[in-house]
């Protein structure tokens, strides 16, 4: 958004920052006394916000007071927010995409949130691995935390993926441009003729990664005004920058065009959940336990639908990587967002990615006028919570998976007492049933020159893996650290062990390297045998012979220790019974010991030349030894690597040829990109609201219709009418490629709207993408059912249960709708976000009264229905619905201010700003 200029409500609040300082700022302090210091930090964003943007229509002195008294207003009222910009992926920009530390902005002019895709190594032949961050996608979008090994995080901080062979990434990129050669050129475009767009290259990173480690200021100037830095975006993952102290979070398509066009995003003024963090972690608890023992937290108590503040001393305990992977497992324990203020951790983080040092100066300086930097020493007290919650880091324990399943946790303390309990169990989940006479068995085997003794319990496979949820850098360093304290105590791996270090991306061994701990796990023979699937999916070396006689000889139940995501029985090797999961650092631990029977407390790894024997607590890395070599090794080395990658683009991108022309020369012929057709027939004034008359019912549908069943998705069906489309226009099927990269068609995303295969319309009694067109009584595709409605002029309708709506937000489950004619939803409920998208495209959201339905009020749904709008429409209001058969029932127009019956009266919000800037 612009910075404000005069006329706006709060101008008198502007402030030089210092005597010294051009850089001004609203000093919202000012504005609430003894009311705004004990806001929530988060809210105080907000409230600074809707001082900035106040006009009087958009953002009233109303919505401002009602921040600022959000003590007593928190859930009642709904207020407008302006983030500062705006993310958006695929056929999508960035808006205001800054550069780190105040740097020259016309060279982040150059960027597109685009992103190539590599593809994943091959698994040699295994088909159970999902590859690198799957089942952390996986985990989030089914919700089955349950099936998530708790000891690895479900999503890595930087989402460090697996590098494939330079001519694999090379032919990937040559196949994607090709393919979205149209696409790329529109994006190119765009960040010529609108100054406030910016492409990410293809090919540089994620949206979430780059959000991140890139466009993120923090702290805003604008025309020598500063502002807190904030932002909403289609990408779910980014709440991950509430870990920096920027306000953010995901919303639908509809909501940022919305932002971009300059509208807010509305939200009911949330609860804010105050989780105080006390205590100091047990030393052998890695980032991993800490993230999840908190993340566990959390969905226990309850936080759905709100905010999460984090405060206390144990906040300085958590490093930036940490707290980003707190705040991107929102979606795990539902909360909006979990938001951690800007402290000195923050800014030492900033500095190591680049920030200069007079604008470090001027953020701190700026963020403390206004109380948006949190220092414990100052003891100026808390903000008040909606509700305080306690997490003492020292109830967070260590602990491992296993030894069958990824779910079954044990703690590490209790770990010789479970392996021995699972020795006497009966055969099942957790039990082995041996004989208590054979449970002390031992049996000698002779290696490279050498005997030794294995037992049950002996490691024989030790793993360190970073594929899919290990990538947090701090345990992967915490393992080589570990293993550099354990090379130069004397400790050694036993040879016969199969050791093997997995790194999931060619950046994990860059920063094992340049840390100095690469060549310490290879003497304990941690070497790396590649980046795909490995160990986690059976792919490891063969066990010698002689132990797997001796395994044979005496029915010994030997172990296998990895830090991956899968543990099965039998899942490593057949011969190896007990599969255990663990933290990188934990794997090494375990290889030295060589066993899995040990109390880690009271008994030694090993000793050390002198006789003297050497404990795990001994080796064991602090936190903060991590920490540092975290930020100096990892955190500099990827942001400068993802600059320079960002300001050079790449070949493919700096020579494609884009239009200069300032409206975009559409080709008629393209199937990828053509002009959308909303604006079709648009009239300079809106007229008024038209009455629906005589309305057919294009589907009849159930309770918890989702936006998967509405929007189009995934690959494009043979015998779908977005196939007949494509292939009417000389594409073959090998040519139709996805939803998702032809969705600048609506053409094309039209005919895929409520095309999936799962969708139950009452009126064909089965799942199937069809519909009964009933003026001809014939059975259709849903699109070439409305397609014959629209041809002769019959407006429709869609009648709905429960929770319509609901799930993931997608734009296209309103748009494709609206262009298939569809005039209203009447629905018993609505999922919000997709209410507001359906009012955003010009549908009327109409709700049955509470305790009626469809089924209730007796109708079939081929009946047509009439409706009458009255000309002064307001929020909630009552309207009768008049049916062929003669039945008149009462519905609730679901508007719920003023703005969203001013978008509706426009036919949307796309009309409403074509109109406002025409």
């Amino acid at each position: 958004m612009d910075a404000p200029s005069a006329g706006y409500a709060f101008e008198y609040l502007i402030e030089t920052l210092n005597d010294s300082s051009h850089k001004k700022f609203f000093n919202v302090p000012r504005l609430g006394g003894t009311k705004y210091d004990v806001l929530p930090y988060s809210i105080r964003v907000l409230l600074e916000a809707a001082v900035r943007n106040c006009d009087g229509f958009l953002m009233k002195k109303e919505d401002v007071m009602n921040i600022l008294d959000w003590k007593t207003k928190q859930s009642n009222v709904e207020v407008p927010f302006f983030p500062a910009r705006v993310l958006l992926q695929d056929f999508t920009a960035i808006q205001n995409a800054p550069n780190p530390g105040g740097g020259d902005l016309q060279k982040a002019g150059k960027l597109s949130p685009l992103r190539v895709q590599p593809k994943k190594l091959p698994c040699r032949g295994q088909t159970t691995c999902r590859g690198s961050c799957d089942s952390g996608e996986l985990g989030r979008n089914s919700g089955k935390f349950s099936s998530q090994i708790e000891n690895t995080p479900i999503l890595c901080p930087f989402h460090l993926q697996p590098v494939p062979e330079p001519e694999t990434v090379l032919k990937n990129q040559e196949v994607e441009f090709g393919r979205n050669r149209e696409r790329l050129q529109f994006f190119k475009w765009s960040s010529r003729v609108f100054k406030n767009v910016a492409v990410i290259p293809p090919g540089t990173g994620m949206a979430h990664q780059v959000n991140l480690e890139y466009l993120s200021r923090v702290v805003f100037e604008e025309k020598d005004l500063l502002f807190p830095d904030s932002v909403v975006g289609t990408d779910s993952h980014i709440t991950m920058v509430n870990g920096l102290g920027i306000l953010g979070w995901g919303v639908g398509g509809i909501e940022t065009e919305a932002v971009m066009l300059g509208l807010p995003v509305s939200l009911t003024l949330p609860e804010v959940v105050g989780c105080e963090l006390t205590g100091s972690s047990n030393p052998f608890v890695t980032s991993i336990d800490v993230v999840l023992g908190i993340t566990k937290h959390l969905r226990q108590v309850g936080v759905a639908g709100k905010f999460v503040e984090f405060f206390g001393s144990g906040v300085s305990q958590l490093s930036i990587v940490d707290r980003t992977t707190i705040a991107n497992m929102c979606p795990e324990y539902g909360a909006i967002l979990s938001f951690f203020p800007v402290d000195n951790v923050t800014l030492k983080h900033l500095e190591h990615t680049g920030f200069d040092k007079a604008k470090l100066e001027s953020m701190e300086a700026y963020l403390k006028a206004v109380k948006l930097f949190r220092n414990e020493q100052d003891n100026l007290g808390e903000p008040e919570y909606s509700q305080v919650i306690q997490i003492n880091l020292n109830s967070i324990v260590p602990s491992v998976s296993g030894p069958k399943r990824p779910q079954d946790r044990v703690a590490l303390t209790d770990m010789k007492s479970d392996f021995q309990a699972c020795l006497n169990e009966k055969v099942g989940f957790k039990g082995f049933q041996i004989a208590a006479e054979k449970q002390n068995d031992i049996v000698s085997i002779h290696y490279e020159g050498s005997d030794y003794k294995l037992a049950h319990g002996s490691v024989v496979i030790a793993a360190v893996i970073s594929c899919t949820n290990n990538c947090n850098p701090s345990v992967m360093l915490a393992a080589g650290l570990l293993a550099k304290k354990a090379v130069e105590a004397g400790l050694q791996v036993k040879p016969y062990i199969r050791t093997s270090l997995s790194p999931g991306s060619g950046m994990v061994t860059h920063y094992l390297s340049s840390s100095g701990v690469l060549p310490y796990l290879s003497k304990l023979g941690f070497e790396i045998i590649g980046y795909g699937c490995s160990t986690c999916v059976g792919n490891t070396a063969p066990l010698s012979e002689a132990v797997l006689n001796a395994v044979k000889q005496g029915d010994l139940v030997t172990c296998g220790v990895l830090s991956g995501n899968k543990n099965f029985e039998g899942r490593l090797c057949d011969c190896v019974r007990a599969n255990y999961l663990a933290s990188p650092p934990l794997v090494v631990a375990y290889a030295i010991a060589g066993t899995v029977n040990i109390d880690f407390q009271t008994e030694p790894l090993g000793t050390d030349p002198t006789g003297k024997n050497i404990y795990l607590h001994d080796i064991w890395p602090s936190r903060e030894e991590v920490h540092q070599i975290e930020e100096e090794h990892v955190v500099l080395s990827m942001f400068k690597a993802l600059k320079e990658k960002i300001e050079m683009g790449n070949k493919r991108w700096n020579s494609l040829e884009a239009p200069d022309s300032v409206l975009f020369p559409w080709d008629l012929k393209s199937t990828y990109i053509r002009c959308p057709s909303f604006f079709d027939k648009l009239t300079k004034e809106p007229v008024a609201l038209q009455p629906i008359e005589n309305a057919h019912v294009l589907l009849y549908l159930g309770d918890s219709i989702t936006t998967d069943h509405i929007s189009p998705a995934g690959s494009i069906a043979r015998s779908s009418a977005a196939a007949k489309y494509l292939t009417n226009r000389g594409l073959t099927p090998r040519e139709f490629n996805s939803y998702g990269a032809r969705r600048g068609n609506d053409a094309v995303m039209t005919r895929g709207t409520f095309a999936n295969i799962k969708l139950f319309n009452k009126f064909i009694g089965k799942p199937a993408p069809k519909t009964i067109h009933f003026p001809s009584g014939q059975t259709l595709d849903v699109f070439e059912a409305a397609e014959l409605y629209q041809k002769e002029g019959i407006p429709l309708i869609i009648l709905a249960g429960k929770k319509y709506g609901s799930g993931n937000s997608r734009d296209w489950a309103a748009k494709g709708p609206y262009l298939l004619g569809v005039k209203a939803v009447l629905a018993e409920s609505y999922e919000k976000i997709h209410k507001d998208h359906l009012i955003g495209i010009g549908i009327a959201p109409l709700q049955f009264l509470p305790g009626e339905s469809a089924d209730s009020l007796g109708l079939s749904g081929r009946e047509t229905f009439s409706l009458t709008f009255p000309e002064e429409l307001s929020p909630g209001v009552t309207l009768n619905i008049k049916t062929s058969t003669g039945k008149v029932f009462s519905v609730i127009a679901s508007f719920e201010n003023d703005v969203e019956i001013t978008l509706y009266k426009h036919g949307g919000l796309l009309n409403f700003v074509a109109r406002k800037f025409s």
